[in-house]
């Protein structure tokens, strides 16, 4: 069996703030902790650009509204864009992204060679976005899967559902954070 690693993907400050789920980050938090503790690497991936935002083109219609927003520029200290409840512990790798997978425009790739990684247990927020996004990415990569479909959050519940229960399946195991860490 590959040795797999658990993404925590865009559980920044700001984004966080625009769920209302007070029960993802304890449910997120007790993931994180059972990987830790059973020796699972644990990767966090955030979004942010450079100054001056050169990474973002006018035609992109999803990262054009975030020039000036309340992203921060690459090279600061990303750590502490992730929510507090859920942060990095010291030595866990934060990857910069600049797009919605956490692949593109990173080097979680190389991150995950070096590591010999081949097995992702993905979640985040949002599962339309940098969820979804990064398993049809990493699925192309032939990387084996795990979604946790409670370590996800999506505006729209419906396509949450879908997504988990109709979609991810086809490439990836789902299932609970209980779940996943009673196997671990």
């Amino acid at each position: 069996m590959p040795q797999q690693a658990l993404l925590v993907m865009d559980v920044q400050q700001v984004v966080v703030n625009r769920f209302p789920d007070g029960a993802y980050l304890p449910r997120l938090s007790k993931a994180i902790d059972a990987a830790r503790a059973a020796g699972v690497p644990v990767i966090y991936v955030v979004v942010g650009f450079r100054p001056g935002y050169p990474e973002v083109s006018a035609r992109n219609k999803m990262f054009r509204g975030l020039v000036g927003a309340a992203t921060r520029p690459a090279g600061e200290d990303t750590a502490i864009q992730v929510h507090p409840e859920v942060a990095p512990a010291p030595g866990e790798p934060v990857v910069t992204k600049r797009r919605v997978s956490a692949f593109a425009g990173s080097d979680l790739d190389m991150v995950l060679r070096a590591g010999e990684i081949g097995h992702l247990v993905l979640t985040g927020i949002s599962t339309s976005g940098v969820v979804l996004s990064t398993l049809r990415q990493a699925a192309d990569l032939d990387f084996e899967l795990t979604v946790l479909s409670d370590g996800c959050l999506d505006s729209d519940p419906e396509v949450h559902r879908v997504l988990t229960e109709k979609v991810f399946p086809k490439q990836a195991d789902v299932m609970t954070v209980d779940a996943w860490t009673a196997a671990l």
